[in-house]
């Protein structure tokens, strides 16, 4: 034994006998704790999962619960150099032939030639530039009246309606050329002068005065045939003329190209990476739930939800809405199964493209309505999931539960060690005091062993 005595000087070591009393009184309750919050923590981090993969599953059905989900439309274009289109999802799906005429395209003049070049004084006075109905004044004055000044005066107007004037040089002197920023027929270019010295009529035009220009574009509009109807547009944009469909023309078409085949269908490939997605999404959630609730019989371990009523729910509820026939529906698309997705062996589903493309083809609407009408698959999943999801359903009651759990834990841990410090200043009052009491008897039995060997002396003398 020590010979330390922390207090008394005795040779009881009060110290290390005080801590294995404490420890050992601790022990049994401190391993209780221990025990309790490892199932806890555990419980909490499998929910943490469950609520994960189930999240994933309802993000999944967002895409397909809805019969508008399956709005997507797709649109080809035989010849993309001539036409292209874009579509909406009220487009309905047909083949148009398209013949194009023209195109649209934007006016552009070019004034006689002046010798002079750029520094060639025209004139002075006031420009009226007009674009179709809209048109601006430019006043050109004494000493900025050369043809680059009337150019620049043109371009830095601030109310300029879309005409940009540039200089051309060419072997017989400088033109100015006049170019319109919009496209169709009603947005042609005049050009009127009035006051000043006169000679800005050198560079006035209109339909009737045509003499100081030559036209280099005429402006037109875009005109299309379309099931046999013209269609004309300012603009080579042209929106309308199919219900969900904007055409973009291009170059026009030829004898030799004939129309151009337009096509608008459902956008099949669209629908398909979202039923996919919904599959893959499904298949992870029941991989994580045979997970939770799996017992390995070999090393006797079981899955941290084992038995739980709220897994169990949760699993039959899905996959009874997965089998479940969907009233209303036409012949042949009224389950999952009929357009090819089916449950696996394990649990998880299973695709057969080609089953699943086949239904796509022969009647999109009806796979529409299996999964997104108010009684689809995916409508009804998607509730499932979101009623367990949403605040005070029954994964968030659970999470509160064994968030109280996890915190009253951490109390009896706070609790625990406030006892062991008062069990432990109990003990080393008791063990200072018996010490204290020992080392009293070690001093009183040093006096008498003491007296005694000095009587047995005298006893030895006295005897001699």
């Amino acid at each position: 034994m020590a010979t330390v005595s922390a207090v008394g000087g005795s040779q009881i070591d009060v110290q290390s006998l005080v801590s294995q009393l404490v420890a050992a009184e601790r022990s049994k309750t401190e391993t209780q704790i221990t025990r309790d919050s490892t199932r806890v923590t555990t419980q909490i981090s499998a929910l943490g999962a469950l609520m994960g993969s189930l999240s994933t599953f309802r993000s999944s059905l967002s895409s397909l619960q809805t019969v508008g989900a399956f709005s997507s439309r797709g649109v080809t274009s035989s010849n993309e150099e001539m036409l292209t289109a874009s579509v909406t999802s009220s487009a309905v799906p047909g083949s148009y032939d398209i013949d194009v005429e023209q195109v649209a395209q934007a006016q552009q003049l070019s004034s006689n030639a002046f010798a002079s070049g750029g520094t060639t004084v025209v004139g002075t006075g006031s420009l009226t530039i007009s674009l179709g109905d809209e048109s601006f004044t430019v006043d050109i004055a004494d000493g900025k009246g050369t043809l680059a000044d009337i150019r620049n005066a043109i371009n830095s107007a601030t109310d300029n309606v879309g005409v940009r004037a540039t200089l051309v040089q060419g072997t017989d002197g400088s033109r100015l050329v006049l170019s319109s920023s919009k496209t169709g027929a009603a947005n042609t270019i005049q050009v009127s002068q009035t006051g000043g010295d006169g000679g800005l009529e050198q560079i006035a035009y209109s339909s009737s005065n045509t003499a100081n220009y030559t036209q280099i574009k005429a402006a037109q509009d875009a005109v299309v045939y379309i099931a046999g109807s013209q269609v004309t547009s300012a603009t080579n944009t042209i929106e309308g003329a199919i219900d969900g469909v904007t055409l973009t023309v291009k170059k026009p078409t030829t004898e030799e190209s004939g129309p151009v085949a337009l096509a608008v269908s459902y956008d099949s490939t669209a629908v398909t990476t979202k039923i996919k997605s919904f599959v893959s999404a499904y298949n992870a959630l029941m991989t994580q739930i045979s997970r939770l609730r799996s017992y390995d019989a070999t090393t006797e371990t079981a899955g941290p939800m084992i038995g739980d009523s709220l897994l169990t729910s949760l699993e039959s509820e899905l996959r009874r809405t997965l089998s479940s026939v969907v009233p209303d529906q036409a012949k042949g698309f009224d389950t999952l199964a009929a357009i090819g997705i089916t449950t696996q062996l394990d649990g998880t589903l299973g695709i057969d493209d080609t089953k699943l493309q086949k239904a796509l083809t022969n009647n999109f609407e009806a796979v529409s309505k299996l999964f997104g009408s108010d009684q689809g698959i995916a409508k009804r999943l998607f509730t499932a999931a979101d009623e367990r999801l949403k605040t005070g359903g029954a994964l968030d009651v659970r999470s509160d539960t064994l968030a109280d759990q996890q915190r009253a834990i951490e109390k009896r841990k706070d609790d625990l060690d406030v006892r062991m410090v008062a069990v432990q200043q109990s003990y080393l009052q008791q063990f200072t005091r018996l010490d204290t009491l020992l080392s009293s008897l070690q001093v009183t039995s040093s006096y008498l062993t003491q007296q005694i060997e000095s009587l047995g002396n005298l006893n030895k003398a006295s005897s001699r």
